[in-house]
């Protein structure tokens, strides 16, 4: 898509100022927004808005998005704008509030910016905005049906079958839907469970589908505990406490971009903490369709007894001709029982072997993904074959090479 003329030349020369202001229009724009729709708090994470993320990852989208329509030389947005949909698609957001989110975002920048908004200015962004909304719009409406999802009714109700306690605070769950059976995915996917809470709120949280399509679908979830004066996890807390066998609960369609693609070509998976979840369905699938390939499985975590999934993780490494797999653990690493010795303290990968020609996939904070990509890049991994999962709003994607 490309914009008029006119407005491409009013958003060059605006493009600097909106920049610098991004994150204060945002700021603005969410507050007044679910003042005038509380309905919408329904599908956002309060979380995400408490800490800021979700208005920093807004802000950084829509500047992405336009320095993409007025500069030939910028990053496709392609990418972005796709990871974005699946976000969406697993939220139940629906073409409808764009137009709310249009009218709230343009009334921020005018507050925010003043008399410098004129008419002309302002149709500009407007411009901006449509052509991204309609490409977002386009995309999940063809992901909602590619699920045979209806957009107006998004979320499908599953009962608990089994439950799993991984490690401490970490569980999994296997999800078997009330009526039909449960939908194809691809390695590597997520869903969103919505919740209501005893409070009267209804909130969403993505979970990764933690092992390969085989029928139901089995999530590993966390518990968020609050630390530094932040409370705990809403939607975590609750389902640590009540998401028992026999609970039914609101479950998204499958979504995500982050997906296991046909090769046999090597393959390195790096995780911390609870980003260990993608990986082990990824090897879940590896390890039963291509058990002679070559991985390298790198972890980084506080202990051993905080690893989650590590026996699931064992006995498909051990099953492999040639996997391996190297942990790092903050305490106890000399007397965790790991089938390769484990290291003390942060994952360092200055002495460790990278196969050639290694895809990666990479899921954890964005600190350590940001490491880890470096130290890969400086062993000669391509950057293009770095793939990474951001939990929550993505803050990376516009710029991964960011310090």
């Amino acid at each position: 898509m490309k914009l008029s003329p006119q407005s491409e030349e009013i958003v060059k020369a605006t493009a600097g100022v909106v920049a610098e202001h991004a994150e204060e229009i945002t700021k603005v724009f969410y507050p007044d927004m679910f003042e005038a729709h509380p309905e919408l708090m329904r599908v956002f994470n309060k979380a995400n808005q408490a800490i800021g993320e979700q208005p920093k990852a807004l802000a950084a989208s829509v500047v992405a998005y336009a320095v993409n329509l007025i500069d030939p030389d910028a990053p496709d947005f392609g990418p972005v704008m796709r990871r974005i949909a699946h976000k969406h698609v697993s939220l139940g957001i629906r073409a409808q509030e764009y137009t709310i989110v249009a009218h709230h975002l343009l009334k921020a920048v005018k507050t925010v910016l003043g008399d410098a908004i004129t008419p002309e200015v302002a149709a500009a962004w407007d411009e901006v905005y449509w052509l991204f909304g309609a490409e977002l719009i386009a995309e999940e409406g063809m992901l909602y049906a590619l699920g045979g999802t209806d957009p107006a009714h998004p979320w499908r109700r599953y009962r608990v079958v089994e439950r799993f306690e991984e490690s401490e605070d970490i569980f999994s769950l296997v999800l078997a839907p009330l009526e039909g059976d449960a939908p194809a995915y691809e390695t590597g996917q997520y869903v969103a469970i919505a919740v209501d809470l005893p409070n009267g709120e209804r909130q969403p949280r993505q979970y990764t589908l933690s092992s390969s399509p085989r029928g139901d679908l089995r999530v590993t979830i966390k518990r968020v505990r609050g630390v530094d004066g932040h409370p705990d996890g809403q939607v975590s807390t609750w389902l640590y406490d009540n998401a028992i066998p026999g609970v039914v609960l609101d479950v998204s369609q499958p979504a995500g971009d982050l997906v296991l693609q046909d090769s046999d070509g090597p393959l390195v998976l790096v995780s911390a903490g609870i980003g260990i979840t993608p990986v082990a369905a990824i090897l879940d699938e590896i390890s039963r369709r291509q058990p002679d390939r070559t991985v390298r499985i790198f972890h980084a975590d506080s202990s051993h007894s905080h690893h989650a999934l590590y026996k699931h993780l064992r006995r498909q490494v051990e099953w492999m001709s040639d996997a391996r797999a190297q942990n790092w653990y903050e305490e106890g690493a000399e007397e965790a029982p790991t089938i390769y010795p484990a290291r003390s303290g942060f994952m360092d990968l200055s002495d460790i072997d990278v196969p050639a020609e290694a895809t990666v996939f990479m899921c954890g904070p964005l600190a350590f993904m940001r490491s880890a990509r470096a130290a890969l890049i400086e062993k000669g991994v391509q950057p293009e074959k770095i793939n990474y999962e951001v939990f929550g709003p993505d803050l990376w994607a516009q710029n991964p090479d960011a310090a």
